[in-house]
Order: C-alpha cells, then sequence, then structure tokens
C-alpha cells in the first residue's frame, strides 16, 4: 500500500472522531446487554424466594451443597471464606457469582488451545548445564530458579544484561531505539494500547519498519483496550500492511462469561529475538508523561539481551500459535547467533528438567560472562493450572529477606500468607518498606488496598504512599542480592486470574538500581502512620463489606 492511500486511510479511520461514537456505542450496548441480563436474573431470583418454603428450603440446601463443593476445592482460604459467606447469605447470587467468577481458570476451550501451543513450543528453548550446576550449588539464592525451571518452565541464565527503567518514558526511548534497528522481527503484546503520542509514534516506526521488509506480529487484550482504539483495528492494522499480523486476546462480549475474567495483562516487546523489554509501561501517553491522568505515572521496566530474550519469545508464541491460524515457529524466531547452539542442544540433550506437563533439555551451551550469583530468568504465569507461579516468586523474596525489602504495587489486597509472610519479615528484622499509590485510579480497590495497612505498620512494615500521584508498577527486590520486574500485581486478579509475565534477575547491577529507585521514591513519599488508618465505624463496616468481594475487584 502506498503511503498516500495508507495516510488517507488513517486520517478517515484513526483522526476521525466518528470512531468514538463507535467505541462508545459497542460499550453502550455490551453494558445494556448485561443490565438486562442482570434484571432478568433479579426477576428469576425474586421468583424463587416468593415460590412457597419448599423451594426456599431446596436453596438452602443447593446452598450448603455448594458450600462443601467450595470448601474442598484447592483454593486459598481466604477467597474460599469469602465465597461461603456470599453463598450463605445469599445461595442463588453467590452460586451464580462463583460460577462466573470463583473458577478462575478459563475455559475448556482457551485451555485446550494455550496448552497444545505450549506443549508445541516445549523442549526447543535450552537449559545451559553449566547454569543448572549453578543453581543447584547456589544455595538460598538459586532455590527459586529451579522452582521457576521445573513449575514455569523456563531456563535460568548466566548471559546477558539486564537494564532497569525507573519510568516509562527512559523505558519508551530505548524501545523505539531498538525498534528502528529491526531487521527481521518484531513481537509486541500488550494489555493497553491507547490512541495518542506513545501509540502513534510507536505505530508509525512499526509501519516504517513493515516497510522495510520486517515481520510485526502484535497482540493487545480487547478488554484492556476497549475504549480506547477504533472497532477492528486489529484488521485495519493488517490491512495497513501486509508485513503486521495482529490480534485482540479474548474479545470482549456482552454476556456473562467465566472467559473474561482471563485477560492478558502482559507486557512484552521482542526486536529479532536479540532484545526484549517488559514490565508495567502499556503503549498509553501516561505511560511517558504526556498525559496527567493521576498525576505523576511512577512505573518501572527492564531491557533484557542475551539468550533470556528467547523466553520472551516463547511466551510470545505461547499465546499467538493458540489463536492464530498462521503460526510461528519458535526455532525461526531464535537470534541467529544462539540458533545453532540451541537446536544441536535440544536435539541432542540425554537430560532434561521440567515437572509440569513440559521438559527443558539441559545441555552445555556456553560459558556465562559473569559472576556466579549472576542469573537472570524470565517467566510467565497463567489462570491455566493451580501453580500460582507469580505468588510464589514473590513469597520467596519476602521469605528469604534477612536486611531490607522494597515493593512497589499499585495495589495491596493481600490474603493471609501473603499478609503473615510480610509481617514475620517485619518481625525478624528486616526493613520493609511498601509504596502504595498517593492518588489512585479505582476509589474502592484503594479502600481495600488502605485497609491492609494497620496490621502491616503494627507488625513493623513501613508503608509509604506516593505523593506526586500514581505508582503503577510492580517491583520487588531485596538485600542487594535479586529483583523482580514485570506485570504482577499484589492482587487476587493478577495473582490468579490474568496472563502475567515478569522476569527474576539476581547479582547484577539492575539490583542496585532497583534498590536506588526505591529510596529515590521514598524521599517523595509519605509514610503513613496507624492515625493516617483509623476509620469511623462506618468505613470500618465498609471495608469489611469490601473485603468479601475483593475477588470481584
Amino acid at each position: 500500500m502506498n503511503e498516500r492511500r495508507r495516510k488517507r486511510i488513517e486520517k478517515n479511520i484513526l483522526k476521525n472522531r466518528k470512531y468514538k461514537t463507535l467505541i462508545y456505542n459497542r460499550v453502550i450496548l455490551t453494558v445494556a446487554l448485561v443490565l438486562l441480563q442482570i434484571v432478568l436474573y433479579g426477576l428469576l431470583v425474586a421468583s424463587f424466594y416468593t415460590s412457597g418454603w419448599t423451594v426456599l428450603m431446596a436453596v438452602d440446601i443447593l446452598g450448603l451443597l455448594f458450600v462443601l463443593y467450595v470448601i474442598n476445592r484447592n483454593e486459598k482460604p481466604s477467597a474460599k471464606l469469602n465465597w461461603v459467606i456470599m453463598i450463605l447469605v445469599l445461595p442463588i447470587c453467590g452460586i451464580s457469582l462463583y460460577l462466573l467468577f470463583g473458577e478462575g481458570r478459563p475455559t475448556r476451550r482457551m485451555n485446550k488451545r494455550i496448552t497444545a501451543a505450549k506443549r508445541a513450543n516445549a523442549g526447543i528453548l535450552v537449559q545451559d548445564a553449566e547454569m543448572k550446576e549453578r543453581v543447584e550449588n547456589g544455595g538460598r539464592n538459586a532455590e527459586i530458579c529451579r522452582y521457576l525451571m521445573n513449575y514455569a518452565n523456563y531456563p535460568v541464565y548466566g548471559d546477558g544484561e539486564v537494564t532497569y527503567y525507573p519510568s516509562g518514558k527512559e523505558m519508551f526511548k530505548d524501545m523505539l531505539a531498538a525498534v528502528e534497528k529491526a531487521e527481521r522481527f518484531i513481537l509486541a503484546e500488550y494489555f493497553i494500547i491507547a490512541g495518542g503520542k506513545m501509540w502513534d509514534t510507536f505505530r508509525e516506526l512499526l509501519l516504517k519498519k513493515a516497510d522495510e521488509g520486517v515481520q510485526i506480529k502484535l497482540v493487545f487484550d480487547d478488554v484492556g483496550s476497549l475504549m480506547l482504539l477504533p472497532p477492528k483495528y486489529d484488521k485495519y492494522l493488517e490491512f495497513v500492511h501486509p508485513n503486521i499480523k495482529c490480534f485482540k486476546f479474548n474479545p470482549a462480549v456482552p454476556i456473562f462469561t467465566m472467559r473474561m475474567n482471563n485477560r492478558d495483562h502482559r507486557k512484552i516487546l521482542v526486536v529479532d529475538g536479540k532484545v526484549a523489554f517488559t514490565g508495567g509501561i502499556n503503549l498509553a501517553d501516561e505511560y511517558i508523561d504526556e498525559k496527567i491522568k493521576y498525576g505523576k505515572w511512577k512505573d518501572t521496566g527492564v531491557r533484557v539481551t542475551g539468550r533470556a530474550v528467547n523466553s520472551f519469545t516463547m511466551m510470545f508464541f505461547n499465546i499467538w500459535n493458540a489463536f492464530r491460524k498462521d503460526k510461528g515457529k519458535l526455532r525461526d524466531f531464535i537470534a541467529p547467533e544462539y540458533r545453532e547452539e540451541e537446536y544441536a542442544a535440544a536435539d541432542g540433550a540425554s537430560e532434561t528438567v521440567g515437572k509440569n506437563g513440559t521438559h527443558i533439555p539441559v545441555e552445555s551451551i556456553g560459558e556465562s560472562p559473569h559472576g556466579k550469583g549472576y542469573f537472570v530468568q524470565p517467566y510467565d504465569d497463567s489462570p491455566l493450572d493451580r501453580e500460582s507461579v507469580g505468588e510464589t516468586v514473590y513469597l520467596d523474596l519476602i521469605n528469604r529477606a534477612s536486611k531490607y525489602l522494597y515493593i512497589f504495587t499499585p495495589y495491596l489486597i493481600l490474603d493471609d500468607f501473603m499478609r503473615t509472610a510480610l509481617c514475620n519479615a517485619a518481625k525478624r528484622g528486616v526493613d520493609v518498606r511498601i509504596v502504595t499509590p498517593g492518588i489512585p485510579d479505582k476509589k474502592m480497590v484503594f479502600r481495600l488496598t488502605r485497609s491492609n495497612y494497620a496490621p502491616l505498620m503494627k507488625s513493623g512494615v513501613k508503608i509509604y504512599e506516593y505523593t506526586p500521584g500514581f505508582i503503577h508498577a510492580k517491583s520487588m527486590v531485596c538485600d542487594d542480592e535479586a529483583a523482580v520486574v514485570g506485570t504482577i500485581n499484589l492482587d487476587y486478579r493478577s495473582l490468579y486470574l490474568h496472563f502475567e509475565n515478569a522476569v527474576y534477575f539476581s547479582h547484577c547491577d539492575a539490583v542496585a538500581a532497583v534498590k536506588q529507585d526505591g529510596e529515590d521514591v521514598f524521599a517523595v513519599s509519605k509514610r503513613m502512620t496507624i492515625e493516617d488508618t483509623r476509620q469511623t465505624f462506618i468505613g470500618k463496616l465498609v471495608d469489611s463489606v469490601l473485603r468479601v468481594f475483593e475477588t470481584l475487584l
């Protein structure tokens, strides 16, 4: 397509405000149909409760049976308790809400597709034998790497570099620079894409690289970008250039369905298999301070080079190949300098690691140029199984910390295990500091976040609110040894319902950079006190009710 025609289409579709009317019409239709379903459901429930004592007794018995079912599920005790309360108080409503939101796992069709894609890619990435030995002999610091090898099925690496970014603006500059150098392919996967300066700049560069013959594959979450992009935007991108392929993940539908819970919350950019970016940064103006929504927007991210990029590539194709007919062969997207080594090792390996349905071949593929304590391990987490990878990594850092533990999180909705771990860390003398937003994006979630302050502070945890605005970062660092940066929030949805990703790294300059960023943020944040958390009786009552529904928020 020539440049003139592309510009004309862009003007008609993107810069014409009529598309916003289409967006609003779609949202209004979806909301209207959902509300209609709620009204019809309410009438149905009302009919049950006015049908006589025999029906009421049957409803109560059904509620009790369902409570037994929930209690025997392999779920967190706090989540079970919340559901049990809802079901006992309002059996029909509680059971319906549990069936819609409590199961958590994707539909059978989605599960089957993604599992098949993962199995097809299994055995292609290689675990270097030297790194495996380092992990086996690495002591407490390496135990989480062994877990990620065995249960997240991602290798641990000792080559390449990790660069930490304390803001979206800094990271976006390097993202553009990396894309500008692309020669073979660009893989991008984001929860939110919104029209504006950031996306316009990125899109124009993608079109330029597509003209140069670079293959571009893009995934965005439909609900995350619902009111931010024109309808059928994925089709538009494919139309304007044959080298751009795109799809929207899990399209929103105007009916209640369990699959709407499972969003693609990941943020991944891979260029030529040589460099990858991840973190909390989406493709929207607030992430680079071009738009002020909730004061100053604080976010974090990392740039990864070396063989670890292969893990991000596999994450991408585990989703892409599950839903696209034009499936990508993972081996074709490994950087040439690693490809021959990976092929030979994967085909000739006699040993494997991995216990979660897939395997990773183990073979020597080269020495690490870094010290023996250096590990970098990208990983993802999904609701396909009962393995809470993101939570397990966070708990490992909390439980191993002996000097300090710094946490950035936009939401602090904790279950008993996470709360107890944080309190115990503080009680054993660890300097535990948590930063949450000073200006929230979700009022009810912020109430729940603040309701967790008092029990933590009474145990010695220091809570800070980011006074300049909203902190969207998801970062954790401890003891000058290890850190995690990624997309995983400390709330139920992120830990159990969404598709997420992060990267664990240790004993490198990026760890010190995360710590320094924490100290810089503490300097401009307000340290909360018990007095700041005191509530009226009504406030405590509201918080208690919200806590029952925290799995839905």
